[in-house]
């Protein structure tokens, strides 16, 4: 699964050689960077994100003390140190990993896979012989066949789930992830940490946008490789002239 990803450090070498371990590891993400603590409080409550990587010795407001004003968000922390005595207390803020500055990148590897193991247990699976899903919206049950989904819109703490039966979006008070756990990843595919679309429904590509209507859906520089590699798998190629 894609995991959203944001980091907290007041050091600005110590942001951009996670910045490059992000951009260079397969299904993650970033979403912001904050340089304390404070910002990432209010910045991370407006879009939260999957894992979080955070310093603990920072001004104002300390990484464990950040963890401890964050409880009722679903993110999952790894802290990020250079000092070894903070891990028990690391451990006792329920953080997902410690690691060690400077962060080496197959420690990073191994937390990113840890949070992936971690969310795939927690985020619900359906049958592999369902074909749809129920969702809550407006105070009921609503059936959503995969066949019918165009593409899923996440805001702030909903979803916005369009389909090609009815003019008006299903709207769910329900996560990007946990959706994106439910859909068969033969159908959907993530291509903006706002967006999921159904690949079977995708009818134009216009400068590196997906066409649906009048609505062009934005393909981010995370998703973009494997979008085009599923793109360029299933498009045929025109014959050169011979002489």
């Amino acid at each position: 699964m894609n995991l959203t990803c944001a980091i907290i450090d007041d050091e600005p070498l110590a942001v951009k050689l996670l910045e490059n371990y992000v951009q260079r590891t397969p299904q993650t993400e970033l979403v912001a960077t904050y340089s304390g603590a404070v910002q990432a409080v209010s910045g991370l409550e407006e879009h939260p994100v999957d894992l979080i990587f955070c310093d603990i010795e920072m001004p104002e407001l300390s990484g464990l003390q950040f963890a401890q004003m964050i409880t009722d968000m679903r993110s999952r922390i790894v802290f990020t140190t250079a000092y070894s005595h903070y891990a028990l207390q690391g451990w006792k803020a329920d953080a997902l990993d410690y690691l060690l500055k400077p962060v080496d990148y197959q420690d990073f590897l191994s937390a990113v896979q840890k949070a992936q193991r971690w969310f795939a247990r927690e985020l619900p699976k359906l049958p592999d012989t369902a074909d749809g899903f129920f969702v809550k919206s407006d105070y009921k049950l609503v059936r959503v066949r995969f066949a019918d989904v165009l593409y899923i819109e996440g805001l702030k703490d909903y979803i916005k789930i369009y389909v090609s039966t009815d003019l008006r979006p299903i709207i769910s008070l329900i996560s990007m992830r946990a959706v994106e756990a439910a859909l068969p990843a033969d159908q959907f595919m993530r291509i903006h940490r706002s967006y999921i679309v159904n690949v079977n429904h995708i009818g134009v590509i216009e400068r590196g946008q997906i066409v649906f209507g009048d609505k062009l859906i934005p393909v981010s520089d995370s998703y973009r490789e494997r979008f085009m590699a599923y793109i360029a798998d299933h498009t045929l190629q025109a014959r050169t002239a011979t002489s």
